[in-house]
């Protein structure tokens, strides 16, 4: 197949910003789509909560170990073909869900779609921090994780919906057309790498590794991105069981219009862009977790209006977090970018697997309450490093970009 236009050096053009916005969507509509039928499998399979919420966890953890395997792979080896290769492959266990048998299959297959996932956020991300410099390099990694917000709320709105049209085996061969779909797209529209240069020598990776584990800001960073997703992952899990019991008894479609929340973010996440480059990411992220903890407590409250408005408010903080987070380190990795997003990302997504069963224990012994408990005191060690671990005495992406 012929490659699409190059384009010049820190250039932005609507086509390539649609392009990395719909690849951050494709990234995360496989991963999340089960949290809105989950009380429909725990009923099908006669799951206790924490079994059932293992299954979120089972992406979330394959999604851990493989991400800086795939950096370093990358690093050697390229950008687009990985990510192109990764949206297809996604397909494979998407439409084999149709045809499992027990809860354990289903873990094993929900795993193996996690094992494709880093090749498109890791490599992306290492695309987008080699391509770009400056204000670009931020206003992409925010449309980027506008993306994801997009592709997490349409996974959980999709399935949802088509549970209650056809059955929910039918439902994941249409998840899985839609990953193949995206793929062709992908391939055709993503501009091919023009800054990458190969590193596949095992040893050059084993020393940028060894560089990475002493970078004080690539440790915040992950330490960060741990409570960032144990929160995503641990409440929008567990909300859908709360909000299945009474005295709210919401359906399977009901339960995945809550999910809408989730397009606050994508409005707010651009915006970001602007908070990062004035405030700083450690600013930025002080307050952004704040407003999530006051969203998280929220929840307690029993009107389910504002426990919408509860979620809308938590949610569009970690999503704010998450993009000054990305964008932090990019500003502050100029070798091995794919290999440290890998690092991120394996931290990032060992916290959304500690979130799915920590909070489905906490859930099961104390329902709700306890499960927010738990949520909050993780963001509270949120706050901490935004506003402590993640200061430096270096210049502002603002900064960086003038002397760019």
């Amino acid at each position: 197949m012929k490659n699409s236009l190059v384009i010049p050096k820190n250039q932005l053009n609507l086509a390539l910003i649609i392009t990395v916005f719909i690849t951050g969507a494709l990234a995360f509509v496989q991963v999340y789509s089960i949290q809105s039928i989950l009380p429909v499998l725990m009923q099908e399979f006669h799951a206790s909560a924490a079994a059932i919420g293992s299954t979120v966890g089972a992406t979330i953890f394959a999604v851990s170990i493989m991400s800086p395997f795939m950096g370093m792979i990358s690093d050697a080896l390229g950008r687009k073909a990985f990510i192109v290769g990764s949206i297809m492959f996604i397909a494979i266990p998407t439409m084999l869900m149709s045809v499992v048998s027990g809860i354990e299959m289903l873990w094993w297959l929900r795993f193996t779609q996690g094992l494709a996932v880093p090749g498109i956020t890791v490599v992306l991300l290492a695309y987008i921090g080699e391509e770009f410099s400056g204000a670009n390099r931020v206003r992409l990694m925010t449309f980027f994780v506008s993306g994801t917000v997009l592709g997490g709320f349409l996974g959980r709105f999709i399935l949802g919906y088509l549970t209650e049209l056809m059955s929910w085996r039918h439902g994941f061969v249409v998840m899985g057309l839609i990953s193949l779909l995206g793929a062709i797209l992908v391939w055709y529209n993503l501009p091919k790498s023009q800054h990458f240069n190969a590193k596949p020598q095992i040893s050059t990776a084993l020393i940028t590794l060894w560089h990475h584990l002493h970078n004080r800001y690539i440790l915040a960073a992950c330490a960060l991105g741990f409570c960032v997703l144990f929160s995503l992952v641990g409440c929008f899990t567990y909300i859908n069981l709360y909000l299945d019991q009474p005295p709210y008894d919401l359906s399977s479609a009901q339960l995945a219009d809550i999910f809408a929340v989730y397009l606050i973010g994508m409005i707010i996440t651009p915006l970001s862009a602007r908070l990062i480059v004035r405030f700083g990411t450690n600013f930025t992220v002080f307050l952004a977790m704040s407003l999530s903890i006051v969203g998280m407590l929220m929840t307690l409250l029993h009107p389910l209006w504002l426990i919408v408005l509860a979620l809308a408010l938590m949610s569009s903080g970690i999503f704010i977090t998450q993009s000054a987070t990305i964008s932090y380190i990019s500003s502050n990795v100029s070798e091995g970018r794919s290999l440290a997003s890998g690092l991120y990302y394996m931290v990032y997504y060992a916290g959304g697997f500690c979130g799915a069963w920590l909070c489905g224990h906490a859930f099961e012994h104390g329902g709700w309450f306890m499960t927010t408990i738990a949520l909050v005191a993780v963001q509270l060690f949120a706050v901490i490093i935004g506003g402590v671990l993640l200061r430096k005495p270096v210049a502002s992406p603002c900064q960086s970009s003038m002397k760019q």
